[in-house]
């Protein structure tokens, strides 16, 4: 199902966002503005360096954020710097900290704009995946080349197919023009200090989501007209003070934080989120009477797709099917689970079955699980769920 109907709830420093399909939550972010939040850029001051494995270098910066950041010398280009403490570098945040980790940066910046991404380090003009028409995609990736000026990267997005020409130009020259002010503010200030913050993420969902999208709801009138003048009159902005509750989202919030998932079939899939891994078993349940394990499996791998996105699970996923190990009776679910992650604007890569029988996936992390964003560790047990008697 696609996306038709976002919700957007925005409470002092902080946001929500609900992506619907057909009245179900199938996406769910919460935004903390006061937070490194991922694609901010910020000047930040080199603290300390350490030495990784393989005789790599590391460097954590002070960016401002309640935790230091890191990035890595070797895949910054910054082996060959004589980098020093209290030496200020621009950062860009690729991936927001996280439980005991502070945010991830990366050196090489990117401007993200409606249709194109505009990226000054690089020389490359790429075009996505998903423009399946490869005549246009040509097309577009001319477009930009002949308006392309010295030593400059971009990545031509999917919402270019719908866009004119003339406005692909106008963001080129509004991206290159923000990242001259960058400069411009970089070398007036101390560090640390935020130099540009990410547009609001509402935007990037209205452009993701643009083909089925039929309403927004907001409890802001500021974003109001910004919403028409992205989406046009084909789709409906309405005003709620209250929305989540409201669209009676706010149990499902709740029920994304669960253990526990029942499935339509009798059976249950249970998800566990530890440091090393995220661990996922399908159980029958002790009642086979409501279809074969073969069907149970195909339905908990759309359930299991669908809540991997739902709770933002990234990094390494481990999934446990239920009553067989073989891969010639998972074949037709491994491609379903596959198809579906397809769908997710995150990228995953599925490495099939494990020597035990277990599915193994890796999906790129980007922000905080929906767990780390909402829960903290439990004082008393560590978060393990147990105490001594």
């Amino acid at each position: 199902m696609s996306i038709d109907t976002l919700v957007y709830e925005k409470k002092n420093n902080q946001a929500r966002i609900a992506a619907l399909a057909s009245g179900e939550m199938r996406e769910l972010e919460i935004v903390d503005f006061t937070t490194a939040g991922e694609g901010n850029i910020y000047l930040g001051r080199i603290t300390r360096k350490i030495d990784l494995a393989n005789g790599k270098t590391g460097y954590f910066l002070d960016i401002g954020d309640s935790r230091e950041a890191f990035i890595n010398a070797e895949e910054n280009g910054m082996d060959e710097l004589v980098a020093t403490e209290g030496q200020s570098l621009v950062v860009q945040v690729t991936q927001e900290q996280r439980a005991e980790k502070g945010a991830r940066l990366v050196r090489s910046l990117q401007f993200v704009g409606e249709y194109t991404v505009y990226c000054p380090y690089r020389m490359t003009i790429e075009v996505s995946n998903k423009i399946e028409d490869k005549l246009k995609a040509e097309e577009y990736r001319q477009t930009v080349l002949d308006n392309t000026t010295g030593q400059e990267g971009w990545i031509i997005r999917t919402s270019a197919v719908d866009a004119e020409v003339e406005k692909i130009r106008e963001e080129m020259e509004f991206l290159r023009n923000e990242y001259e002010e960058l400069l411009r503010k970089a070398r007036q200030r101390k560090a640390p200090c935020l130099l540009r913050q990410k547009n609001n993420p509402l935007f990037d969902y209205i452009n993701r989501n643009k083909a089925a999208l039929r309403k927004v709801v907001v409890n802001n009138h500021n974003n109001e007209e910004e919403i028409k003048e992205k989406t046009g009159e084909e789709v409906l902005v309405e005003f709620s003070s209250s929305p989540f509750e409201d669209y009676g989202l706010e149990d499902a919030v709740l029920e994304a934080l669960q253990k526990e998932v029942k499935l339509k079939s009798g059976g249950r899939i249970t998800i566990e989120e530890t440091k090393a891994c995220v661990a996922i078993d399908v159980d029958s349940g002790g009642d086979k009477a409501n279809g074969s394990l073969g069907r149970l499996n195909m339905e908990a791998a759309f359930e299991i797709a669908k809540q991997i996105k739902l709770r933002n699970l990234s990094g390494k996923i481990v999934i446990d099917f239920a009553g067989v190990s073989e891969y010639r009776y998972l074949k037709n679910v491994i491609e379903v689970l596959e198809q579906e992650l397809q769908k997710d604007y995150v990228k995953s890569t599925i490495f099939g079955l494990s020597r035990g029988g277990n599915v193994e996936i890796v999906r790129m992390r980007r922000r905080p699980t929906l767990r780390d964003v909402l829960t903290e560790e439990c004082a008393s047990c560590q978060g393990t769920g147990r105490v001594e008697k």
